[in-house]
């Protein structure tokens, strides 16, 4: 995902350096640009890339979007782009699923640099410097405390401007909601069986499976303050399921492939504690959850 907004921007114009841990990929991208392919037709997308991040000072905005159980170690190695941010205005926003990424990168750069952010895109990375986009959809950012600001609008603005197209929401937690609802209903019912999502939801046990997941979700969030009415509750989910993203396999689906740790704790178990704390029974989630810890065990 970062390789694709980052391409995006980047062949939007802007000045945009992708920061990876694996010198494969940066060397990759180095020798032979960033290679985009689906949504938009194949094409090279000349954009810096690096391991270090003392070589890209100094940033105006920083994208998180690696995994959720990574956030905290990244934000760490990303602090020195913030020294000095109340003066430069820099700031954070955090694409990544689940609950709980921007107040870990809070904890560690501040609140006031820490924006808000959804996408209902997706990408896959077929090998160093290769990523495939899958379809055109929304992606929002917004200030955590509600709102639209100037900061969020202007750089939404920027972005849509620059070939990312984003809007600025006054209520992202709303939001952010929504997407999670589309994730528990479909990232372990893709890891566990290696379907698409497309896959997954022409089967109509698992169809169901999903909406109970979600049904489940929604009755958290409307007990942590989060109203999403039903029509509301399916739109995004129903707006995935037909585009060319229900070619795509869940992120958890990739990591149970790769047999790497999954965002299983972001994505479920924030919703399952929830729901402990509210008194809210989730046995669908548990279930899948659960299904998941299982076949990670296997690899631990």
């Amino acid at each position: 995902m970062g390789c694709l907004f980052g391409g995006l921007l980047a062949e939007g114009g802007l000045n945009v350096t992708l920061l990876a841990r694996r010198q494969s990929h940066v060397d990759a991208i180095r020798d032979h640009g960033l290679v985009m392919l689906g949504e938009g037709g194949g094409r090279t997308i000349v954009v810096n890339a690096t391991t270090d991040v003392a070589s890209i000072l100094p940033a105006d905005v920083v994208l998180f979007q690696c995994k959720a159980q990574h956030t905290p170690t990244v934000a760490a190695a990303v602090l020195p782009l913030f020294e000095g941010a109340a003066a430069r205005g820099t700031v954070a926003i955090s694409f990544q699923n689940g609950l709980g990424n921007e107040q870990a990168i809070a904890a560690i750069l501040g609140n006031e640099v820490v924006l808000g952010g959804l996408t209902a895109q997706g990408a896959t990375l077929e090998a160093p410097g290769v990523v495939r986009s899958y379809a055109k959809l929304p992606t929002l950012i917004g200030e955590m405390g509600g709102g639209v600001s100037k900061r969020a609008g202007n750089l939404a603005a920027l972005f849509t401007l620059h070939g990312l197209p984003v809007e600025a929401s006054d209520d992202i937690m709303h939001h952010k909601w929504r997407k999670l609802l589309m994730n528990v209903a479909l990232s372990a019912s893709s890891g566990i069986t290696d379907l698409s999502i497309g896959e997954v939801l022409a089967i109509p046990e698992l169809a169901a499976t999903a909406r109970r997941a979600m049904d489940e979700a929604a009755a958290v969030a409307a007990a942590s303050g989060v109203i999403l009415p039903t029509a509301e509750r399916f739109g995004l989910f129903d707006t995935i399921v037909g585009s060319g993203a229900a070619d795509n396999r869940t992120s958890m689906c990739r990591d149970i492939l790769a047999r790497r740790p999954s965002e299983l704790d972001a994505i479920y178990g924030s919703v399952i504690r929830l729901g402990e704390v509210h008194g809210v029974p989730t046995p669908t989630l548990q279930t899948l959850a659960a299904m998941v810890r299982g076949i990670e065990s296997r690899y631990a």
